[in-house]
């Protein structure tokens, strides 16, 4: 089979020859028809992953058809359509995963960065990571959402906002045109914030209410001007742009950063205090929660805008994500 692979940190990608991968008994072999790239591939190629081995295959969102089972698999069978994405599967017998915090799991895999991912036309997966690809969603659009899709989602389900509540993302990138969609479709009065004025009308047919130019105005205070945000949620990895909505909490507000910028950030406590409002983060989430992200997208027709890219231009694809450059998610094809 082909595969991409980083043969040491810091090296450019090489594409390959490599024997077809026999699964373990507790996984199973997927042909990849999809993989997405992330910024977050990063750790494996620059190396700044603690523990990472060498040489090995990046990606990990993984879109495909399973194309053999190991002995010990139930529930999976060859020709199901999965995915796999950052969480590479858990140990089921950590504290985190005794109390069901999957996510949390101490032992846990990294789809792509702890054993090799979907830079290829094969990829073995533990079938505790496997999540069902609807048959409605083309595995080019499944690929993101068990990254960006499941970040974004997953954040939003899970803070206190309900239908009819304000909430403002900011940035309309990778991430963001992925978590407008969703905050229109679960119904929430959605606010994009941006730097970029030419995203105005990309954010309205994306779903957005309302669209705030932060090089123009202060979003903060436009927020309140809407009566405050029940949440914001925090996509783009700029410091002073995270800083600049957290005053436009309301109530009980919610900050929920996931992308992660390069430096601290600073927030008004005092505003906080007065407002009973918190910042905090998301991480993405196991595999049924990449399951419920799909099952979802397909039923509300959340599409992210993506680039294809053939195997041997991997690091074409590679440098315009890391430029901000792609609009907005790269994506491979065995």
């Amino acid at each position: 089979m082909r595969a991409v692979e980083v043969p040491e940190a810091g090296a450019e990608f090489e594409l390959v020859e490599r024997e077809l991968p026999d699964p373990g008994p507790e996984a199973v072999r997927v042909a990849v028809d999809a993989c997405g790239i992330c910024h977050s591939d990063a750790f494996v190629k620059e190396g700044s992953y603690p523990g990472v081995s060498y040489p090995r295959v990046p990606g990990h969102e993984v879109a495909g058809r399973v194309d053999a089972v190991g002995d010990r698999v139930e529930g999976w069978s060859e020709g199901d359509r999965v995915g796999a994405g950052w969480h590479g599967g858990h140990c089921f017998e950590c504290e985190p995963c005794r109390r069901g915090d999957f996510q949390g799991c101490e032992n846990a895999g990294i789809t792509g960065l702890t054993f090799d991912g979907g830079y290829a036309e094969y990829a073995t997966i533990p079938a505790a990571a496997l999540a069902a690809i609807p048959e409605s969603l083309d595995a080019v659009d499944a690929a993101p959402l068990l990254c960006a899709g499941i970040t974004t989602f997953n954040a939003l389900r899970n803070t206190g906002a309900g239908p009819g509540d304000l909430v403002a993302v900011q940035g309309i990138g990778g991430l963001g045109h992925l978590g407008v969609q969703y905050a229109h479709r679960m119904g929430f009065e959605t606010v994009a914030v941006s730097r970029s004025s030419d995203k105005r009308d990309l954010a309205k047919e994306l779903g957005a209410d309302h669209f705030l130019d932060a090089s123009e105005t202060d979003p903060a205070e436009r927020l309140q001007e809407l009566g405050g945000a029940r949440v914001v949620l925090g996509t783009a990895p700029s410091a002073p742009a995270i800083e600049a909505v957290a005053g436009g909490l309301g109530r009980d507000g919610e900050l929920v950063a996931v992308g992660v910028p390069g430096r601290e950030v600073s927030v008004d406590v005092q505003g906080l205090v007065g407002n009973r409002a918190s910042v905090g983060g998301w991480g993405s989430g196991h595999a049924r929660d990449s399951q419920d992200t799909m099952e979802f997208s397909a039923l509300r027709d959340v599409t992210p805008e993506v680039e294809t890219y053939d195997l041997a231009d991997a690091g074409e694809a590679y440098d315009r994500m890391m430029a901000n450059e792609a609009r907005f998610r790269a994506v491979l094809e065995p």
